[in-house]
């Protein structure tokens, strides 16, 4: 998954490689702008200057001979020039001045044959320097709109008077055209990084914007109602929040809708209960009234001494029916929570504990695994009396030298779980179908109603009691609940 830094790095990568490549096409621009052009006008004036005097010694028939052959340098100087474009020159002698012209690639309309009058001081001064020390050398002379190059070399002759000379220009405008780009080149460098700037501090404060989002969502965690996020500014960004914002409301609007299910629901699952608790009441209810009868009855009708023992069951049975009869209340009326701080480690040690002398009658082992010890917020006195049933069942169920194990702790989805197992011989097939129900039990001195009552507390703490048979045997009841942090 790629990130914005990275990309945004590789882009700033991109753009100095721009940059790099705008330098080095700057750097080639430079090696061919005028100065380069100068120089090129130089060697090619001191090399057209430089094949006048190799010519000139060459043609000599003597080289003693005092006057110069004005018709030979006349013809070597054309001879040469013709094939140096816009190069003129000529011969110059110390007394006479300029004895020899030509320059046959001027492109006017007719031939050319004076020295150019304005450069004829010039001219004249560095050929008499160059005769007299009978060195070649090359002046450049800078203008305005050009530059002129002059060079002189001497040719051979018994008094040292006599130079060639050779001449070209080169015009400076392309100097200005350099100039130019160059500073089109700037102008071009400075817009790609005032744009990758610009881009930057878009990209930048989006991202802080994405940041401002993610903190808003994320003071929604572990709340019972998301915040509504704050427009940003930015149009696209802004179209996204109103989304969140209307899919927000549209899932409150379903939870609340959920809630009111989850109520009807168990309103409905305690009517059907009801409803299915009347044959079972009227059961419970018809054999001790049947037991107590006949004991009265015989005890009125027999000898006296008969009678303490006969009160004696008809209070037994007095006790069984208002013992039934608080476990019935417990499962009709509804539960009203009252949610508190509840430290999970002395909760489930404390159960342990209320269950230990049944347990130790039925030489069962009570076994506490605690994944974390933690704070909920429960309510102690409901869920109390729904573990204490579980275990109570469990401890009933698991045969002497075994164990019933109570876990608490996390589960992955960030729930509750309470789990009461044990190794007796499970739930029969038969019974699993009505497990909560009232009166569904398989002990004949049974009334059904504790794992009725430790559903119900489960449901009204928004959670669920479900049964699982483990496959190494026994029954495992597992209780899950919101989890509610302190």
């Amino acid at each position: 998954m790629k990130s914005l830094r990275g990309q945004l790095t590789l882009f700033w990568l991109i753009l100095l490689t721009v940059c790099v490549g705008l330098a080095l096409v700057m750097v080639l621009l430079f090696r061919h702008s005028a100065g380069l052009q100068i120089r090129e006008a130089q060697d090619q004036a001191a090399a057209a200057c430089g094949a006048i005097a190799q010519r000139y010694a060459k043609s000599l028939n003597d080289p003693r001979q005092a006057e110069p052959q004005l018709d030979l340098l006349q013809v070597l100087l054309q001879l040469v020039l013709v094939s140096e474009p816009h190069v003129e020159g000529g011969v110059w002698r110390a007394g006479q001045g300029f004895i020899a012209y030509a320059y046959p690639t001027y492109e006017g309309t007719s031939v050319k044959r004076d020295v150019p009058e304005a450069e004829q001081a010039h001219i004249a001064t560095l050929s008499q320097v160059v005769a007299r020390t009978q060195q070649a050398d090359t002046d450049v002379i800078r203008a305005s709109r050009e530059a002129l190059i002059v060079s002189a070399c001497p040719l051979q002759s018994p008094g040292q008077d006599l130079a060639a000379w050779t001449m070209t220009r080169t015009s400076l405008a392309t100097l200005d055209a350099q100039r130019s780009l160059r500073w089109g080149l700037g102008a071009l460098l400075a817009f790609v990084l005032a744009s990758g700037l610009w881009l930057g501090t878009i990209v930048l404060r989006g991202r802080r914007h994405l940041q401002r989002l993610q903190a808003q969502l994320a003071q929604a965690d572990g709340s019972e109602a998301a915040p509504p996020i704050s427009p940003t500014g930015l149009r696209e960004l802004d179209a996204l929040i109103q989304s969140l914002n209307d899919y927000r409301a549209r899932f409150e609007v379903a939870r609340d809708q959920l809630r009111d299910a989850e109520r009807s629901r168990s309103r409905d699952q305690r009517l059907a209960a009801l409803g299915r608790m009347t044959g079972g009441i009227a059961h419970e209810i018809r054999n001790p009234i049947a037991a107590m009868r006949l004991k009265a009855e015989n005890a009125l009708a027999g000898p006296p001494e008969r009678q303490p023992q006969a009160l004696q069951l008809i209070l037994d049975q007095v006790a069984r029916l208002d013992g039934l009869v608080q476990s019935l209340l417990a499962v009709v009326q509804p539960l009203n929570l009252q949610l508190q701080p509840v430290a999970l480690d002395e909760f489930a040690r404390q159960r342990l504990a209320t269950a230990q002398p049944q347990a130790e009658r039925r030489q069962v082992t009570l076994v506490l695994t605690l994944a974390e010890p933690r704070c909920a917020q429960l309510d102690p006195t409901h869920l109390a009396r729904a573990i204490d049933n579980l275990l109570d069942n469990a401890v009933r169920h698991a045969p002497a030298g075994s164990r019933v194990e109570l876990a608490v702790g996390p589960t992955s989805g960030g729930r509750l779980r309470l789990a009461v197992r044990d190794h007796g011989p499970g739930v029969p097939a038969e019974l699993q179908g009505q497990l909560f129900e009232p009166f569904a039990t398989g002990r004949p001195d049974g009334t059904g109603l504790g794992l009725a009552l430790a559903r119900e507390v489960a449901l009204a703490h928004g959670g669920e009691l479900r049964h699982e048979a483990p496959a190494e045997g026994g029954a495992c009841f597992t209780m899950e609940l919101p989890w509610r942090a302190c």
